[in-house]
């Protein structure tokens, strides 16, 4: 996603939406690593390399791949890559 490189789906980090029920409507979506491949919902898929991760923050690939309105909080998947994300 953000390299828009392709690989196979093992070699790749799915991130999905954390749905924290009420939301409302300006507050962050916050989105999960989900290294397993198991949670439930829409995911997008991601390099594991921090560099793919700046790239999709950069482009805002995030909400457009995970079809969010709402800003995105990428601080979990940083932390997962070990990036320091402000």
């Amino acid at each position: 996603m953000g390299c828009r490189g392709t690989d196979s789906w093992s070699a790749l980090l799915r991130v999905v939406a954390a749905t924290d029920g009420d939301l409302p409507g300006n507050a962050p979506v916050h989105l999960r690593p989900d290294p397993r491949h198991r949670m439930p919902g829409r995911g997008a898929w991601l390099h594991p390399r921090p560099e793919c991760l700046e790239l999709a923050v950069r482009r805002k690939a995030f909400g457009r791949a995970l079809r969010l309105q709402a800003a995105v909080d990428v601080s979990a998947v940083a932390q997962h890559l070990g990036v320091q994300h402000p």
